[in-house]
């Protein structure tokens, strides 16, 4: 399958889910980082190709923990492509309580509960997202259609059967900008704490921390991505 094809068939995943619930109720879950830009912009492609005037919207978890350079970035970008981005912050004190090192607490409370509060309360009913295939065993046999509860919505996870070089091949073709990051060696952006810079030649996500790694099935049945 080449990486035509693979546009192709997220355009048409992505089609899908605008004729199912509309872009009212539809949203991007958008790190700033390179996989859920890249589904960001096919998404504003989509919309623009149906003649859909709706500015794309865009939930992002701001845990408060973030890379500041991520976070310039994103914010740059929203302003640049004119997306309604709608920051989703813990409830306060959280991140005064949540400890690193236990993962599951951690993210359950500056992640999962205030993404599962913001889907409720903005009634949003498909989120958008970048994950892939390729980067974690647990998302090797994710579907592209998601059904997810508490609350119900549909995950759309629009470029799933991409790999890291298609990700990096879309964002050079369409020339997009990305987090300079990037340029320092960072592969994967995480929370800062949970990120390290990882060997020259590693695993995409060889920076990430191995327990929270580790834990991700548990965290998907908890609400996250």
């Amino acid at each position: 399958m080449t990486l035509s094809d693979k546009i192709a068939a997220t355009k048409t995943a992505l089609a899908l889910a605008l004729d199912r619930f509309g872009s009212r109720r539809t949203a991007v879950a958008w790190t700033g980082g390179k996989d859920s830009t890249a589904a960001l912009h096919l998404y504003l492609e989509v919309l623009r190709d149906r003649g859909d005037p709706s500015r794309a919207v865009a939930l992002s978890l701001d845990t408060g923990r973030k890379f500041a350079a991520a976070v310039a970035f994103r914010d740059r970008l929203a302003a640049a492509w004119d997306i309604d981005l709608r920051l989703v912050r813990p409830a306060p004190g959280a991140e005064q309580r949540a400890d690193p090192s236990d993962k599951t607490a951690c993210c359950r409370l500056l992640k999962i509960e205030p993404l599962r509060l913001a889907l409720a309360e903005q009634a949003v009913a498909c989120l958008i997202t970048g994950i892939r295939a390729d980067e974690h065993p647990d998302r090797a046999s994710r579907p592209v259609f998601e059904e997810r509860k508490n609350p119900d919505y549909t995950g759309v996870n629009a470029i799933l059967p991409w790999t890291l070089l298609d990700v990096w091949a879309y964002v050079a073709d369409r020339g997009l900008p990305y987090c300079e990051l990037y340029d320092q060696g960072y592969t994967s952006l995480g929370c800062a704490p949970c990120t390290l810079k990882p060997e020259p030649g590693a695993p995409e996500r060889d920076g990430r921390d191995p327990d929270k790694e580790a834990l991700l099935p548990v965290l998907h049945s908890l609400g996250y991505f």
